[in-house]
């Protein structure tokens, strides 16, 4: 008989580790899962109208660059153009002292960097000492040189006319008819593509160039 109430403490035994685990299950059995679903329903509301927002935005914004965009080309029309303007100089020096200020203003050049075949040296009155020296060996070697390109060159007024433009052009008023400067000038103007450096009178040359130009 002691057998009986043994058993049934058995079954309580049994019954007790049932319901603890019970328990632990109904721990995770919050199960609000359901609850946070129905808050995804927002989310597509949200994007849909922040996406369509954005594109109409950014369609404007590309229209705008855009109309600056041929706006742009017109402006480097008038750099051209000045750059067809060169830079006049002006040395003031004596009819005597023109061809050495003229010399000056090329080793100026020189030491600045410009390259030797970049100058070209105009005389009005007596030609350059190394005009006259080349001019000996006859006018074929003398033009070959300028058309060689690799030196500073050096003419009369009487014949700059078949040189061909450098970018810097120096002349020197030594001399020679108002006639003769009337002419050489403008010549010069034309030949310089950056800058035009004139060695004489100030009074002489501005009647010049204005006249001329």
């Amino acid at each position: 008989m002691p057998l009986i109430p043994e058993e049934p403490q058995i079954h309580e035994s049994a019954q007790g580790p049932r319901a603890t685990p019970a328990s632990g299950r109904t721990a995770p059995t919050p199960r609000p899962v359901p609850g946070p679903r129905p808050a995804a329903p927002p989310r597509p509301g949200r994007p849909g109208p922040h996406r369509p927002t954005p594109p109409v935005q950014r369609a404007p914004r590309d229209a705008a660059t855009a109309t600056p965009g041929p706006s742009g080309p017109a402006a480097p029309a008038p750099s051209g153009e000045a750059a067809k303007t060169p830079q006049i100089q002006l040395i003031p020096a004596t009819l005597t002292g023109a061809l050495d200020a003229a010399e000056e203003a090329v080793d100026l050049l020189l030491e600045s960097g410009r390259a030797p075949g970049d100058v070209l040296v105009i005389t009005t009155g007596e030609p350059h000492p190394w005009a006259t020296h080349e001019l000996s060996f006859g006018e074929a070697s003398y033009w070959a040189q300028h058309d060689a390109g690799d030196d500073v060159f050096y003419a009369d007024a009487t014949a700059a006319g078949r040189a061909a433009s450098r970018p810097v052009v120096v002349v020197a008023v030594n001399g020679g008819s108002d006639t003769v400067a009337a002419t050489a000038l403008p010549l010069a103007l034309s030949r310089a593509g950056a800058l035009l450096i004139v060695c004489g009178d100030p009074q002489q040359i501005n009647a010049v160039l204005g006249a001329g130009v």
